[in-house]
């Protein structure tokens, strides 16, 4: 067992970080970690001494003033080796670094000096040390006007606001899942290495980031059309940009229901993409599901009957329930990264659709168990 702390957990790639460890509970176990312990020895000397690994995440990325960015970063890192050396740890550090190391900033600055101090403490210690030099990262959750331009434009698109382009620019990108991939292989490889290059796994200008994200925004949020999907980058694009929509306000989305003499007719779901459509029956009083997806897009659709949709975001503890009748009949996709159940609260059996954009592999289901 594996014992990995991560400074920055609460953070954008900390919380990433944080559950992807959560689905391998045989294998690591999560020494929990919190802010203020930076500001008391005594929690950060008791924090590292029960680490095996330490992911080094926490930083400040902006501010008005950027010499306060510089002796921020550069002050956390020295905590830490001060930390490290007083509790004669022996524990592999994984830093994070960036890009903007070579770049004339005082961010790329602090993220380089601080690398340099980790590499000296790894050097006289006899610690394991890796400097990870990472490029643009994106993804679910992160905060607007702060982690990425992705995360400023899903956010300002789908509560309808209108983004603004500074500078279009090429960016280098990765997504989050792909790096929390290569945090997890160098954590099992076990060896240091200082100055490592993450490469980017996606390129794009920030216009054609901007034009494929309002085109998600028409598509998906107000029809409901799930959007060709051509490679991995879309699917990561794509799945970010419907993270950042108000869930509670969007679902459920009602179909239009045609009736004449023959009966009822609704269209369940328009592709741009393949994928599976099921369908079930559920007694009255089952409970289905309990589980959540990491990569894919699942859209439940009820027809006939009562149900009780829930979801709760991994990590939180709000939980949202959808009530959906198949007199008016509706659908709720499921976000990535939010465990979903739906139970039938009616008398009479409830019959639902379900879509999901892959085939099941039960090689690869990419279905994890958890009570909402």
């Amino acid at each position: 067992m594996i014992k990995i702390g991560i400074t920055g957990q609460a953070g954008f790639v900390g919380t990433h970080l944080y559950n992807s460890l959560g689905l391998f509970p045989d294998e690591f176990e999560r020494i929990e970690f919190h802010k203020e312990y930076f500001n008391d020895k005594t929690k950060l000397n008791n924090f590292v001494c029960q680490c095996d690994v330490i992911v080094h995440l926490a930083a400040m990325n902006r501010h008005n003033d950027p010499q306060i960015i510089y002796d921020t970063n550069v002050d956390l890192v020295q905590k830490l080796v001060q930390s490290l050396n007083q509790t004669n740890s022996q524990a592999h550090v994984l830093f994070s670094s960036s890009t903007q190391e070579e770049r004339d900033n005082l961010y790329g600055k602090s993220k380089k000096d601080g690398r340099e101090l980790m590499k000296d403490w790894a050097k006289t210690s006899g610690g394991k040390f890796t400097g990870m030099i990472i490029p643009n990262v994106f993804g679910p959750f992160g905060h607007p006007n702060y982690n990425s331009v992705i995360a400023t434009f899903c956010h300002k698109l789908s509560h309808d606001e209108t983004p603004k382009i500074d500078v279009d620019g090429d960016m280098q990108l990765i997504y989050v899942g792909e790096l929390v991939n290569v945090m997890l292989y160098e954590i099992r490889n076990g060896v240091g290495k200082s100055e490592m290059l993450i490469p980017f796994t996606s390129e794009s200008k920030v216009s054609t980031l901007l034009f494929k994200l309002e085109s998600y925004k028409k598509d998906y949020q107000h029809s409901g059309i799930i959007p060709s999907i051509n490679n991995t980058f879309e699917l990561n694009l794509f799945n970010t940009f419907r993270c950042y929509m108000n869930i509670r306000d969007h679902f459920p989305v009602k179909y239009t229901k045609h009736t004449d003499a023959r009966g009822s007719f609704v269209e369940v779901i328009r592709l741009g993409t393949g994928g599976q459509v099921s369908f079930s029956t559920t007694v009255a009083g089952v409970t289905r599901g309990n589980h959540y997806h990491t990569r894919k897009i699942e859209r439940f659709s009820v027809i006939k009957g009562k149900a009780l949709i829930q979801l709760r975001r991994i990590g939180t503890n709000e939980v949202l329930d959808f009530y959906l009748d198949g007199d008016a009949p509706a659908y709720v996709d499921m976000p990535i990264w939010y465990t979903h159940n739906i139970k039938n609260i009616g008398e009479e059996t409830l019959y639902t659709n379900f879509w999901i954009n892959e085939f099941y592999d039960p090689n690869d289901p990419d279905t994890y168990f958890e009570e909402v």
